[in-house]
């Protein structure tokens, strides 16, 4: 298909773009080749960024032209979880164009971010006897810390224990080569995928949402493609994890059960896991009313299943022998400045209370403003524990995976994720799926958008919004008409 292979180009050409200055460390076994060839100067650095920004918008462009169009919901008569519904998705082989995709960036250097390579650095840490959770890369200098990024070299990690332990593993094969140990790390961010790419469309099938559409928007999603293969993020393998767990409970009535103890090793990888388990008991006993003996039936279940997933995380924690030193980290993610609205208000607040001379007030507001963020979150959830999660619990979670991720201290495309995977469980509407697509396409020319930045072009990152902009606006008017073109669906 000319689609996929548009696709296939675009990963090509933003695996060749990663190897510029933007995102690869001078520690990198890479550079002395570059020096050779005499691609460590401005042209260089101007041509890796021209094929980063083409890349990502022949890759945008290709997702757009294989979407399904039309209504999404399940053919009238046909049960959740249909083989006929399961055979929809099997028949566009979204797992082949995921594949095709992702295969350039398997030997291509981390994609738009350091994280891997402190992954490497925090497994050799442990290697040596060290607790990633008391000290930072930095208390061991050599090649290890040479490529992590210097904001984090002397920050401790904020990680699950068994991710630690992964990183620890992968160190171990890889013969404790630095660069190797930083590209191992997609082994397990690749299982995530798999994960996701195999349950998702069956789950949305399940959920009476047509799993090709589930597919497209989910496992076919450029941010997905590029931030969990690319990037080799911890967070797709625990999404992965969560997707199972839901799987798992949706698939028999008891199932809540040991989806709770995965949901704990999902926790055990990165702790927002934990959020799903209050959803997990709703999926089969809804809370269908506020009567004191459906409510207390409601609240006995979601205990037994925060307790088991907490249970399974800390016996997971206890045996990693690692424990809950993250619990000293929680704040490290926040050390950066990244497009979180609370945190861009807080810096704008901060900038505003310099100009005006209370410099009190400028040190305060990022952190006061970033409190706030956490507040509204925490209330969000709660409300929404109490009125959209019984009974529509996937939508809970999804939506509260969002609204944690964008009010948290600190914001990344593939932070998003976490609830932007889930949504086509929720049946959502067009709308919904328009801001999802809006969405993608903002997030991907932000990290564009920062990647000019960091090779001193970012003229051409600018430019590229234009593009991006142009490309989605056409999608959006072209896709509208389409769907007005088809016949309403028939009602269930």
């Amino acid at each position: 298909m000319p689609q996929v292979r548009r696709g296939f180009l675009g990963t090509v050409l933003i695996a060749m773009g990663s190897f510029t200055p933007a995102y690869l460390p001078q520690s990198s076994p890479f550079w002395p080749l570059m020096r050779w060839a005499h691609l460590d100067n401005i042209p260089a650095k101007i041509a890796g960024t021209l094929m980063v920004l083409g890349g990502v918008s022949l890759l945008v462009s290709s997702w757009f032209q294989l979407r399904p169009w039309g209504p999404g919901r399940a053919e009238p008569g046909v049960q959740p979880g249909d083989d006929r519904q399961v055979e929809a998705y099997r028949h566009v082989r979204h797992w082949a164009v995921l594949l095709i995709w992702g295969a350039p960036f398997l030997l291509a250097p981390p994609i738009f971010s350091h994280d891997a390579y402190s992954y490497a650095a925090q497994g050799w840490l442990v290697h040596n006897g060290i607790s990633p959770y008391e000290q930072g890369p930095g208390v061991l200098p050599g090649g290890f810390a040479d490529q992590v990024a210097w904001v984090w070299r002397n920050t401790p990690a904020p990680y699950g224990p068994l991710s630690l332990q992964i990183q620890h593993l992968l160190v171990d094969l890889c013969g404790y080569d630095p660069y190797l140990s930083a590209l191992s790390m997609r082994i397990p961010a690749l299982l995530g995928v798999g994960l996701i790419g195999l349950l998702l469309p069956r789950l949305a099938a399940m959920y009476h949402y047509d799993p090709a559409r589930a597919a497209w928007f989910g496992t076919l999603n450029p941010v997905l493609v590029i931030d969990f293969i690319g990037g080799a993020h911890n967070d797709s393998l625990m999404m992965g994890l969560v997707v199972l767990a839901l799987w798992v409970t949706r698939k028999v009535w008891w199932g809540w059960l040991p989806g709770a103890v995965i949901l704990g090793v999902a926790a055990s990888i990165k702790q927002p896991a934990l959020l799903a388990a209050y959803a997990l008991p709703l999926v089969h006993h809804p809370w269908r009313r506020l009567a004191i003996g459906q409510t207390l039936d409601v609240i006995a279940r979601a205990m037994v299943s925060i307790g088991l997933a907490v249970g399974s995380f800390a016996v997971i924690s206890i045996w990693t022998g690692l424990g809950f030193g993250w619990l000293n980290a929680v704040n490290v993610p926040g050390l950066v400045v990244t497009v979180s609205p609370f945190t861009v208000v807080g810096q704008g607040l901060s900038l505003l209370f310099g100009w005006l001379g209370w410099s009190s007030g400028a040190v305060e507001a990022i952190r006061i403003s970033r409190s706030i963020g956490l507040l509204v979150s925490a209330i969000g959830v709660a409300v929404m524990a109490v009125t959209t999660a019984r009974r529509r619990p996937m939508a809970f979670t999804a939506y509260s995976y969002l609204l944690i991720a964008l009010c948290a201290p600190a914001l990344h495309s593939w932070y998003v994720l976490w609830g932007g995977l889930l949504l086509p469980l929720t049946r959502p509407s067009t709308r919904v799926l328009r801001v999802g697509v809006w969405a993608t396409v903002v997030l991907l020319a932000y990290a564009g958008i920062n990647l000019a930045f960091r090779n001193g072009a970012l003229s051409l990152g600018v430019a590229a919004i234009a593009l991006y902009y142009w490309q989605s606006r056409n999608h959006d008017r072209t896709g509208l008409q389409r769907f007005l073109r088809r016949p309403p669906p028939t009602k269930e």
